[in-house]
């Protein structure tokens, strides 16, 4: 949510901000709800000051005079009631109205509508196209059906489309690059912005998957992504798409002091999403999928940009970091104002190389809200001199399993039909060097 400070003294930029976004969100009607709110907010203390002195003078007067006095009160009191009636309408109305602003993006941020505008900063790695291989390429659902990795049959019969079973060697990978991931978060050190002799380590937690929909409001992902949330309706309870967001309300409601930021955080978590209306070769295989697990980091910092900025890099070189070691070619693509999202003031996206595309599929997103999810929240932080401000955020994928299995195996594929382990994942694999092939 931002601040309703900035729709009041600078409404072009906020309708610059749904331009840019695609978003719609109705300013004209903020405005004058907000001005009505102050109107009567006004009327209110007045008429809370005439009631006041109505009553001093009614302790001093005669008979007549007090029952003239009362019947104003009365009347005072009324319309105090009227006010306060109509205020708690607008509030609300305005409260709803707010969770559809857009955050504004960051003016570095590429202009753009839709994905194929989004912007590559870099590769890494030389992709191999299926030609390239010198021998019968095969992709990744053919090579988990000839080595027994995973089970899409069964995967339905026991939840529906679009789920699956891991089994054997595909369940050990699965395992293998998650706590890779978990392993190289806890040994990385991250020097302090302005500060190098002062490295920062991220905190691993593990959370709950089942969370209130306050944090769901709260990190942005209702009320526009409801649909594609599963929800326990019952118990006003939805299960997470992504640690982000039980590790972003960790701190909800609370002030923490500026000497405690920036909070550093990596958590692994059983994901759940929906995939409403996804279709397409998306569908095939493990690309989209209803559950996952993943390795998310979340930053909590202070309210400064460029802090912000730098802790974006960082977590972007984590992700980086687990690449490499896993010896997957990938770039880094800045994403445009009109697929990044309503919350996020700048974002990139990591695509991995997935022979079987032709091209680079997404397997990695980080984003920068600044005080978009945390105003939403309520995470605040006092400074030195006694000064509360909104904390900003970021968050980025370290790792997001099976998907990640899907370059994994097809660019360690051997001619036989069997998969080469990186050197990264053997010892997670029980010193496995090659999961073997017979064709």
């Amino acid at each position: 949510m931002i601040d309703i400070r900035l729709v009041r003294e600078h409404p072009d930029v906020v309708r610059r901000a749904c331009e840019l976004k695609g978003m719609r969100f109705d300013v004209d009607r903020v405005l004058a709800l907000d001005a009505r709110r102050r109107g009567l907010e006004t009327e209110f203390n007045d008429s809370r000051h005439k009631q006041k002195q109505a009553g001093e003078t009614i302790a001093k007067s005669g008979k007549e005079e007090k029952a003239a006095l009362q019947a104003e009160m009365g009347k005072i009191k009324a319309r105090l009631k009227e006010i306060e009636d109509e205020l708690t309408v607008i509030e609300k109305e305005t409260h709803e109205l707010m969770l559809l602003a857009p955050q504004i993006p960051s003016e570095k941020a590429p202009i753009g509508r839709t994905a194929e505008e989004n912007v590559e900063v870099r590769r890494v790695g030389q992709p191999r196209k299926k030609a390239d291989f010198g021998f019968e390429f095969r992709d990744h659902v053919e090579l988990g059906a000839g080595l027994k990795l995973f089970d899409f049959d069964r995967g339905v019969k026991l939840a529906g489309s679009r789920n699956y079973v891991l089994t054997g060697a595909g369940s050990m990978l699965h395992e293998a690059v998650l706590r890779l991931a978990w392993d190289t978060m806890q040994r990385r050190q991250v020097p302090s912005p302005g500060d190098n002799q002062n490295l920062l380590r991220f905190t691993p937690l593990t959370v709950p998957v089942l969370v209130n929909d306050k944090l769901m409001y709260g990190t942005g992902f209702f009320p526009l992504h409801r649909d594609e949330v599963y929800l326990v309706e019952r118990d006003e309870q939805s299960l997470v798409g992504t640690a982000e967001v039980p590790v972003t309300g960790l701190h909800m409601d609370e002030v923490l002091e500026e000497r405690e930021l920036p909070k550093l955080y990596a958590a692994r978590s059983t994901c759940f999403r929906r995939e409403a209306g996804a279709a397409g070769r998306d569908t095939r295989g493990l690309y989209r999928i209803h559950y996952f697990d993943k390795m998310e980091q979340v930053v909590i910092c202070r309210a400064d940009a460029a802090e912000a900025e730098y802790w974006h890099t960082q977590i972007i070189a984590n992700a980086e970091a687990v690449l490499q070691a896993l010896e997957l070619p990938y770039r880094l693509m800045e994403v445009c104002t009109g697929d990044m999202g309503q919350g996020k003031v700048r974002m990139y996206d990591i695509e991995t190389w997935m022979p079987s595309r032709d091209g680079y599929g997404e397997t990695h997103s980080a984003s920068s809200f600044h005080d978009f999810q945390a105003r939403r929240m309520n995470i605040r932080y006092r400074d030195a001199a006694g000064k509360v401000h909104v904390c900003y955020t970021l968050n980025n994928t370290v790792i997001a399993s099976p998907r990640i299995l899907i370059p994994l195996i097809e660019n360690h594929q051997t001619s036989n039909g069997g998969i080469d382990i990186p050197d990264s994942l053997r010892p997670y694999m029980n010193g496995m060097e090659r999961i073997a092939g017979c064709g």
